[in-house]
């Protein structure tokens, strides 16, 4: 199956769960059985199945149906003056940067499960709200703790981009600001994600980090990083 066809399925079950309730989830079972039964040969159900029910799963979540935009770059921008200030790290942040509808329709529903996966690979890193933050300061500096582990630096941000350029003595970095109901997320692409991970944690990621890898082929236009209050 194509990639997009899980944005479509995603898509169409936002809109009937928003409109028809149990009808609307029920007619969307239908459509699912009916796509994870054409990726079945044998008795072997293929990994698009096992996508496809947890986007299911994700679907029938009442605060992911309310906010169906919420999860696209570009949807809910910030200003530098909102950026400035010291946010604490709450959950894993999930984006795409496709701002073609459909995708917006799906995307938070496939955002919910992304969550879900990259989670226990947040826990094992050691990132929790007690030990990651960052700080964003007027004069142009940052304080990050990501995991107890402090890094620090310039930053520049670009109001009409959303982009932030973290500027260290390891390494720069390019990540996207995005603002949230109740905070703001920083965003990554994943490859520069784990690099970030792997130098604040000394971990080879071969095992651990390797399902932000996996989750990257899976879905066109991925960020993944932190949410913060």
């Amino acid at each position: 199956m194509k990639k997009i066809s899980i944005f479509a399925i995603a898509a169409a079950g936002t809109m009937m769960l928003s409109s028809c309730g149990s009808a609307g989830l029920a007619a969307l079972g239908q459509v699912v059985a009916a796509t994870a039964g054409q990726q079945t040969t044998g008795t072997t159900q293929t990994s698009t199945g096992s996508i496809l029910g947890d986007i299911l799963g994700a679907a029938t979540n009442g605060q992911t149906i309310g906010n169906v935009l919420g999860s696209v770059l570009g949807t809910n921008t910030l200003t530098q003056q909102q950026l400035i200030g010291t946010w604490t790290y709450s959950q894993p942040g999930v984006a795409f940067t496709s701002d073609n509808l459909l995708a917006q329709a799906g995307g938070e529903v496939a955002a919910t499960t992304i969550k879900q996966k990259v989670l226990p690979v947040y826990q094992k890193v050691g990132i929790k709200s007690s030990n990651t933050q960052m700080q964003f300061k007027e004069d142009g500096t940052f304080v990050a703790v990501i995991a107890g582990k402090q890094l620090s630096g310039n930053y520049t941000f670009d109001a009409k981009t959303s982009q932030v350029v973290l500027q260290t003595l390891l390494f720069n970095m390019t990540c996207y600001a995005k603002r949230n109901s109740d905070g703001i997320a920083l965003l990554f692409e994943s490859t520069k994600l784990l690099t970030l991970l792997q130098t604040m944690s000394a971990m080879s990621g071969n095992s651990t980090l390797g399902t932000i890898g996996d989750l990257s082929k899976n879905y066109d236009g991925l960020r993944l990083g932190f949410d913060f209050k």
